[in-house]
């Protein structure tokens, strides 16, 4: 079947790929640790109770007619609201469109502003840039990362593609590695691109950084979430922030994300955004902006990101003890998010079968079968195969989890040589 150059050139998602085959062991009764998904046990982690309560209740009150092709007026104040509360910047409602969580909207903001051939300039691990240039025929400029900048882009590296791309995309809290951008480097970055826009002719495209910080509530000890625009003001014409509810909620499925930019392009976004008809639904949105208004709000975020940050903390001792036993693993300090990233290094190691692994998906699958713990190999993200990290999400553990994990994981270590 001859199909379009676009979704024959398309590619899976190699995260989902793997979650869904552990997913499939699991039900057919293997016991596995399922460390892959950024998502939630909905059991250990609710979305909060007044805001289910809210949504319920819009449901009863018939609220289920099309929303605002933007997005509701009452939510769309609210971010406006949240946003100068969090990062000192003001929006207007209109700079502001609500879509059906973050996915939509980097799509539309990707097809807004690419034409075939433009280029996007991306560090990688980094989550479904990939995916979104190929959906847009844009031509990707990686950014190789290494665990001693905690997987953040040197922006050196990114100065000699800067003439030749439309986007920027920069996700911090970072997906995979739970790490934020430094002051420094963000500033760098915002500096080379009010150069390079200033360089630009007025019937040129500008570059934007698109700036996705959908983890900006779940920030670890004496990290801070920055804001591209509250460090330099002009950065606001040239930047479009992806947010939402979806992880410092626990509501991935409920659905509310939001982009905010400038606003001629926002403009073109409600229109594409009302041709997919990827909206957000009404009863969620109205709830939402009730709750972000909500005392009940701040406390939920202190009390989840607290549950969250006692988790990584824990693994984090897990991996800092088996690297002191002598095993070739590490972990960087959890900073951000729900994500630990941690090094296992089993290249060339001997199992005792007597054969060897040699690749670092021999790793994993050894770590899978052996220990029963699944996790996600930074190649997933867009980072070199041969490289020996992983990302480990706590949203499906519960603390008990964590001394059973560490057991599996010290006895499969201790059955190689390495």
């Amino acid at each position: 079947m001859k199909l379009s150059h676009t979704v024959e050139n398309m590619l899976g998602s190699e995260i989902l790929k793997i979650s869904g085959e552990v997913k499939e062991r699991i039900a057919a009764g293997e016991s596995i640790y399922n460390l892959t998904v950024g998502d939630f046990n909905s059991e250990i982690f609710p979305i909060p109770e007044k805001l289910k309560d809210g949504i319920i209740e819009y449901y009863e009150k018939h609220k289920t007619n099309y929303p605002a092709a933007n997005g509701e007026l009452s939510i769309r104040n609210s971010i406006v609201d949240l946003f100068k509360k969090k990062c000192g910047v003001e929006y207007d409602a209109e700079e502001i469109i609500i879509g059906a969580g973050g996915r939509p909207l980097l799509f539309t903001v990707f097809m807004s502003i690419l034409d075939p051939g433009d280029g996007v300039i991306y560090p990688v691990p980094s989550w479904n840039n990939e995916h979104y240039c190929i959906l847009t025929d844009a031509k990707s400029y990686l950014i190789e990362t290494e665990a001693k900048d905690y997987f953040m882009p040197k922006p050196e590296a990114m100065r000699p593609f800067i003439k030749d791309a439309n986007i920027i995309a920069i996700n911090s809290p970072l997906n995979p590695s739970g790490t934020v951008i430094t002051k420094e480097v963000l500033s760098e970055i915002c500096e080379m691109v009010i150069e390079e826009n200033n360089r630009r002719g007025a019937d040129e495209k500008k570059l934007f950084l698109v700036y996705d910080q959908i983890y900006s509530y779940l920030i670890h000890g004496d990290k801070e979430h920055l804001s591209p625009i509250s460090l330099y003001p002009e950065m606001k014409k040239y930047t479009v922030i992806i947010d939402g509810i979806s992880k410092w909620l626990a509501g991935t499925g409920v659905r509310v994300g939001w982009a905010l930019g400038p606003k001629e392009l926002m403009a073109k976004i409600k229109t594409l955004l009302g041709h997919v008809g990827a909206w957000s639904a009404k009863p969620e949105q109205l709830a939402v902006a009730d709750f972000l208004h909500d005392e009940a709000f701040d406390s939920y975020l202190k009390t989840f990101n607290q549950r969250i940050h006692s988790r990584l903390k824990g693994f984090h001792s897990v991996f800092n003890g088996l690297k002191e036993a002598g095993y070739p693993v590490d972990a960087i300090e959890p900073e951000a998010a729900i994500y630990l990233t941690v090094k296992i290094d089993l290249l060339g190691a001997r199992k005792d079968d007597g054969s060897t692994i040699n690749t670092v998906k021999e790793g994993f699958e050894y770590i899978l079968n052996e220990a029963g713990i699944a996790l996600v190999p930074f190649y997933a993200f867009g980072a070199s195969d041969s490289l020996p990290w992983y990302r480990l999400s706590v949203g499906t553990t519960r603390s008990k989890d964590i001394a059973i994990i560490e057991d599996r994981l010290h006895k499969a270590l201790a059955k190689l040589t390495f």
